[in-house]
């Protein structure tokens, strides 16, 4: 036998191996990936709308075309009552697309929280829409209107303060928020779709 050949044997032997082992610990670790994603996404629901016990996904199939931008719904609810809905929004930012939980509270008609999952807004200015100070100003808005983005302060129910420098971001974080709003009125408030 050349030297070529036993160096193609090695060479199948040494990626069979390989291949075998990357198999093997892929078939181990999918299913507690799966779980550990299965809890984060709950754990963001949860954040969203707390008074939620248990999050049902709702069919928006037939709404995709419609309302392109929102990506799940699910209904939350706390033993036979719906309490809300958790809306997972998408909409362009200045850098890359922005990921968003919207909860909305049935009861009580308005947004319970926002949460941003993803971004890649610029560090130290779109970036800020992550946090608090910002994602707060949609806590409790009434869900009955569409919000707008304004520069400087705030004065009316339906406005959110942008951020400076970065009213692009602000803009896509209340798209997203405006989004899920106006899916909940026309599609889910007097009686919802079918649950997956």
């Amino acid at each position: 036998m050349s030297e070529g050949v036993k160096m193609s044997i090695k060479l199948f032997i040494i990626t069979a191996v390989a291949a075998l082992a990357l198999g093997i610990t892929h078939a181990v670790t999918e299913e507690p990936i799966r779980l550990q994603n299965e809890q984060a996404s709950m754990e963001a629901r949860k954040a969203v709308l707390p008074d939620a016990q248990e999050f049902l996904p709702v069919d928006i199939s037939e709404y995709r075309d419609e309302y392109p931008n929102v990506i799940e719904v699910y209904q939350g609810k706390s033993g036979d009552d719906t309490v809300g809905y958790v809306f997972k929004v998408v909409s362009k930012g200045y850098g890359d697309d922005v990921e968003l939980f919207v909860g909305i509270d049935a009861k009580e008609d308005r947004v319970e929280n926002v949460s941003i999952i993803s971004h890649n807004e610029t560090p130290g200015l779109g970036a800020k829409a992550a946090e608090p100070d910002f994602l707060s100003q949609y806590t409790g808005k009434s869900a009955g209107s569409p919000l707008a983005v304004v520069r400087g302060s705030a004065t009316q129910d339906t406005q959110v303060e942008a951020i400076t420098g970065a009213t692009i971001t602000s803009k896509a974080v209340t798209q997203g928020v405006n989004s899920a709003l106006e899916f909940y009125n026309r599609v889910l408030k007097d009686g919802g779709v079918p649950l997956l």
